[in-house]
């Protein structure tokens, strides 16, 4: 690695470079943001992992994003599930307004009756691969009491994982117009509102938390017999969906996550699909047609395996070459072995490897004027962070508009504590007497000069 350092007064900066792994692209200006248009109103791609957007349009517009709502229904029925509240095996009774949401025309249902007994299971299963709105409902009703209530967790849990463009009116994404004396939240003319940023955050959030979902929402088609209808995932884009497969939009990899359409919205499409290691998510929000949302989703998913990878640029454990201990100051020993216990991986776009650097910066509060941490630090402490900056010409974002880069924390090998008067005093001593050598060295060696 070619090293670089700089000091701030933050603390200690370093700046490493790393070597070209593949060449033959070198500085390369790539718009990852805008690399083509979209048959979309908004859309966006994420890695998962890292949070890097690599495309983004309009993805900060709040639009409604109909049955893709679902998703937060599905993450706070898991989150539920997860602490206990309770099980799949859990008997659900469906409630007069969960009985009447099944028996609105033209919307997904399972065709629930009033007073019907259904596991949570047998609910999510319904609602993850068929959209049912009825069961939908019934889920809602399970975890918080009523849909009312339950719309207040989704705007709470919005608030939470930082969705700054987003309002739920309902749990299912239907327009509120429909629901008629039913309507608890909101006007007759509102429908749930996402951007294409907080829809990704959402999914992002989904997957890596309770990356079962993916096992709902894989599945093709469920035949009659656990509802008395067939169920056919709206996802056409399923390896081995018996609409996407003819038609060429199957997509190896993807298994999920969840589509969406009103009048108002358009036709919307969530996506993710993972391929060696990586996981992407897609967003398209008011395309034009049914099949348009997966053509344009491939077009995305394309663009982001074809052209970026994964790169582990700091493996767990590793000592940051020339930064392998930090100066102390006041401390029974001066030096501080420091270490990433974790690797650090970033999402490049491939053949920039070396416009990668590392960049170690110290906790200010950790630290004096001369960037040396300051006695008693214990084992264990995170004294700093290591960032991966890019210093290409791309625009990279990522999903949390406060983040800039990835990183990790630097964190103390051993402990050090702090050293006693005594031994200060006695170490002032013969510094001061070790520079006053220095001193006269230099002044000796200045008359032969």
């Amino acid at each position: 690695m070619k090293l670089m350092k700089k000091i701030g007064w933050l603390g200690l900066i370093v700046m490493l470079a790393f070597t070209t792994i593949t060449g033959g692209l070198g500085t390369l200006s790539v718009a990852a943001n805008t690399p083509f248009d979209l048959d979309a109103e908004s859309a966006l791609l994420v890695e998962v992992e890292t949070g890097k957007i690599v495309f983004s349009k309009n993805a900060d517009v709040a639009l409604p994003p109909a049955s893709m709502s679902k998703m937060m229904t599905e993450y706070l029925v898991l989150e539920a599930i997860h602490n206990g509240d309770f099980d799949w095996d859990t008997v659900v009774t469906t409630s007069p307004f969960a009985h009447f949401i099944a028996s609105l025309d033209g919307t997904s249902r399972v065709w629930l009756a009033q007073g019907e007994q259904r596991t949570v299971e047998e609910l999510y299963t319904a609602m993850a691969v068929y959209s049912g709105n009825d069961a939908t409902v019934a889920l809602a009703e399970q975890v918080a009491g009523s849909e009312q209530l339950f719309v207040q967790l989704m705007n709470e849990k919005a608030r939470e994982l930082g969705m700054t463009n987003s309002h739920f009116v309902n749990s299912t994404g239907l327009p509120n117009s429909m629901l008629g004396q039913h309507i608890h939240t909101g006007t007759e003319s509102d429908e749930n509102l996402m951007s294409a940023r907080d829809t990704a955050i959402l999914a992002r959030a989904l997957v890596r938390e309770y990356p079962e979902v993916l096992e709902f929402s894989s599945i093709p088609e469920i035949e009659a017999g656990y509802f008395d209808i067939e169920m056919i995932n709206f996802n056409w884009m399923l390896e081995g969906h018996r609409t996407g497969t003819p038609l060429g939009l199957t997509y190896q990899g993807l298994d999920g996550l969840k589509t969406g359409y009103t009048d108002l919205a358009g036709n919307c499409f969530t996506g993710t699909a993972e391929r060696d290691g990586v996981r992407l998510i897609s967003v398209i929000m008011k395309s034009e047609t049914q099949q348009s949302r997966f053509v344009e989703t491939q077009k995305l998913l394309d663009y982001g395996f074809n052209n970026f990878e994964l790169n582990e640029v700091v493996q767990a454990g590793e000592i940051i070459e020339g930064y392998e201990t930090i100066p102390v100051a006041k401390g029974k020993q001066k030096e501080l072995p420091v270490a990433i216990e974790q690797a650090l991986t970033t999402y490049m776009y491939e053949g920039e490897e070396e416009l990668y650097t590392l960049e170690v910066v110290m906790d200010p509060e950790l630290v004096d004027e001369e960037g040396r941490l300051i006695a008693p630090i214990e084992q264990g402490t995170a004294v700093g962070e290591v960032r991966v900056v890019y210093t290409g010409n791309t625009e990279y974002s990522f999903i949390q508009q406060d983040q800039t880069s990835e990183s990790l924390e630097l964190i103390a090998q051993e402990d050090i504590e702090k050293a006693g008067w005594l031994r200060l005093f006695m170490r002032s001593i013969l510094e001061f007497f070790s520079n006053v050598w220095v001193s006269i060295v230099e002044g000796i060696q200045g008359w032969f000069s």
